[in-house]
């Protein structure tokens, strides 16, 4: 065959044997046949295949293309003495040389004069490739990708050939309606959930007896000051230890970034250089974390070196209303929680509801009504007692979600929490009118403020009013430590301003919320396709396809071209194992890259083991394991908590991705990214179902996260669970 110009195509041929014993037997195979390139015949000039993991062979080669097939057979020599060899069993394989072909059949070896049989699982593939399309692959991963391999394997690749699908079938390997396939979803749910009723319960609204507990709450919140209890004179009192006045923007140290599409810039202040030694320690935790590894490590050096009431922190979200400021404590409480963090979101507005009801007009909302002021306070200094009270007893992180409009709000929260954890403030700034629009509307549709509101656009009317109310008492914030959005929103860039902020883990807070967005779009979580390791039971491993596997691979390919075929922009993630990038390989049309953050969980000395032979060998370990799977680390492996750890970079570019972003990765890794979206508890991590050949979407947005299960096809053997 030939191209157009009269230049040959060439042949791609790449080989895989697969077999455990081959190691053991101190055996290495070999590929020898009729071609010169394969030694013709002769076994002292065969092509050594190379290994690529415990188990696994592999060889890759081009050869131009010739009329008569490719005749060849597999042989085993001896490591020590290369003169022995054992030819593989059975007629010579053929390969046509004119056309794209896969071959699946087991290679049989007889040892020991035909005692012992060994068999060997084979994949051979071959593709007809111009030298143009050869020379244009290498030109753009030498020139573009700038690649690291692993395992042979480049970290980023690009298939860009739509045209594919129908040549290789993959459009009629799956039904066009995705419907038929959806499962119930066990954790969470398909529908909108308003983000404040997620929020925690309030404590002294909720108990027995709740007027008699209502009064001695209020006595509590407001005895300190004599002579007159009410929440008016309590919050004067407050504003009096400030002396009136709030630093100006110019007077205090500040840093601003420019959020654009890419990586922050940072632009440092006119008035005063900005140097490492502005940062001090701040102690995040009086006791250790959950989470490992770094986390771990700077809770003690914080613990060792901070001052006491910086040991717990209090974020107080700052706004007018419709700016988002729920969602973004919701999302950082999510956050927080995942990486170890003993964190809770408290929402006002859940304690204004309880106590006065859910039909309040927007009068109850106006600066000069008294009484709506004093029962706003009133509830507020309620949330935050109850936030305080949980952190005595061990809370490390409170989100206190509330307008907090006012400076004479601000300073009774500070004078609250003043000796008791360190208060940063968040304020969310939104200037773009459709986007105020849109969370407007979403705010009447979903708050139970308006649950009785027959009349949208009424209830819509009346939101507008309330927002108006607000806005003419509204202070930006200018005092204390604290963060702000401005415009971030609108997936338009935005900036962040920050003051005095210090410490490991606010560091933390501002840089994921540098990477946060509210714009819409799906993340698709799936395992790997069915591998020969889950045939057999054994955990970790670097093995191939099983046959199943491959069928889902295909069916995975025809999901995502049909599910994301208007999102070109998509990429498709896997690890650096050769069963997610084999899943990955049909998928055609969109770029892949490989996250060795994504490798399975590192099973140490247990790695390639069934859990039987681990009980049986290790009982100790077995033991442990099954005591506490969260925390037990393998021998020179990984806990579950050093791969939440490891996947935080993999969560932070999830969080700045604007486009789809398709996960191909192992039972644990996805384990730790569902916790992280499903918001659950660390403890319930290692036992998070992840069936086989189940596609987990993850729709993000403004209207928070939901999900939608797919189920392509059922796991023809049970699977190991690491």
């Amino acid at each position: 065959m030939a191209s157009s110009g009269g230049i040959s195509n060439q042949l791609f041929i790449s080989v895989q044997l697969e077999s455990p014993r081959l190691a053991e037997l101190d055996l290495d195979p070999h590929l020898f046949g009729s071609h010169p390139v394969a030694g013709s015949w002769d076994p002292c000039k065969a092509l050594p295949l190379e290994r690529a993991s415990a188990a696994v062979w592999n060889l890759s080669c081009v050869v131009p293309s010739q009329r008569e097939p490719l005749d060849f057979k597999f042989l085993l020599k001896q490591r020590d003495d290369s003169s022995q060899c054992i030819v593989e069993e059975g007629p010579n394989r053929s390969l046509g040389c004119q056309s794209n072909e896969v071959e699946m059949r087991t290679a049989v070896f007889k040892l020991d004069e035909g005692k012992d049989v060994l068999e060997c699982k084979v994949q051979v593939e071959t593709e007809m490739l111009s030298p143009f399309d050869l020379a244009a692959s290498w030109k753009a991963q030498q020139e573009y990708l700038q690649p690291s391999r692993v395992r042979g394997a480049h970290d980023v690749t690009i298939n860009t050939g739509l045209e594919g699908s129908a040549k290789n079938g993959f459009a009629s390997g799956l039904e066009l309606d995705l419907e038929k396939y959806v499962v119930p979803t066990p954790n969470m749910g398909s529908g909108v959930v308003y983000a404040a009723n997620l929020t925690e319960n309030p404590r002294s609204l909720l108990q027995t007896g709740s007027s008699s507990n209502n009064d001695t709450a209020k006595d509590i919140v407001y005895n300190s000051t004599k002579g007159d209890s009410s929440p008016n004179h309590y919050v004067n009192t407050m504003k009096g230890a400030t002396g009136g006045h709030a630093p100006s923007l110019e007077e205090q140290r500040a840093m601003f970034v420019d959020r654009g599409v890419g990586s922050p810039n940072f632009a440092r202040p006119t008035k005063q250089t900005f140097s490492v030694s502005n940062f001090k320690l701040d102690s995040e935790a009086k006791d250790m974390p959950a989470a490992e590894g770094a986390v771990a490590a700077a809770a003690v050096a914080d613990q060792m070196y901070g001052p006491k009431e910086d040991r717990k922190l209090t974020i107080v979200l700052v706004g007018l209303p419709a700016r988002g400021k729920t969602f973004t404590a919701a999302k950082l409480t999510r956050y927080l929680r995942w990486l170890g963090h003993e964190t809770k979101h408290f929402n006002v507005g859940k304690y204004r509801r309880l106590k006065h009801g859910t039909n309040q007009t927007a009068d109850f909302f106006r600066g000069d009504n008294r009484e709506g002021v004093e029962a706003r306070n009133e509830v507020a200094a309620l949330a935050m007692e109850d936030m305080l009270s949980w952190m005595q007893e061990g809370g490390q992180v409170g989100i206190f979600d509330a307008t907090n409009s006012t400076r004479i709000r601000r300073n009774m929260l500070m004078k609250m929490a003043e000796g008791k954890c360190k208060i940063i403030f968040l304020e969310t700034i939104c200037n773009d009118k459709d986007v105020l629009e849109r969370n407007i509307r979403l705010k009447v549709q979903q708050s139970p403020d308006y649950a009785e509101q027959t009349d949208f656009e009424a209830g819509v009317q009346d939101f507008k009013e309330r927002l108006t109310y607000y806005e003419k008492v509204y202070e930006p914030v200018e005092e204390g430590s604290y963060i702000k959005m401005i415009d971030m929103v609108s997936g338009k860039g935005g900036q962040l301003q920050i003051n005095d902020i210090s410490g490991y883990l606010p560091g933390r807070i501002v840089f994921f919320l540098v990477n946060c967005h509210l714009t819409p779009r799906p993340i698709l979580l799936t395992r790997h396709g069915e591998s020969m390791d889950n045939v057999r039971g054994r955990i970790g491993g670097d093995s191939s396809l099983s046959e199943a596997g491959q069928l889902y691979s295909r069916k995975l390919a025809s999901f995502v071209e049909k599910r994301l075929k208007s999102e070109r922009t998509a990429s498709i993630w896997t690890s650096t194992l050769q069963r997610t990038i084999l899943t990955a390989h049909p998928i055609i049309g969109f770029p892949k890259i490989q996250w060795r953050a994504l490798d399975e969980i590192n099973a140490g000395v247990c790695d390639g083991m069934t859990y039987d032979e681990i009980k049986k060998s290790k009982p100790e370990e077995y033991e442990s394991r099954k005591k506490d799977k969260l925390r037990y680390r393998y021998p020179r492996g990984e806990s579950y908590l050093d791969v939440i750890q490891r996947l935080e970079p993999v969560i932070i570019e999830l969080e700045r991705q604007r486009a789809p972003v398709v996960v191909i990765a192992h039972q644990a890794v996805l384990r730790a990214l569902y916790a992280y979206f499903a918001d659950k508890p660390l403890e319930e991590v290692p036992n998070i179902e992840i069936p086989l050949h189940t596609i987990i979407e993850i729709q993000m947005g403004v209207a928070g996260v939901q999900e939608k299960r797919y189920k392509l096809m059922d796991a023809v053997h049970p699977t190991a669970g690491l």
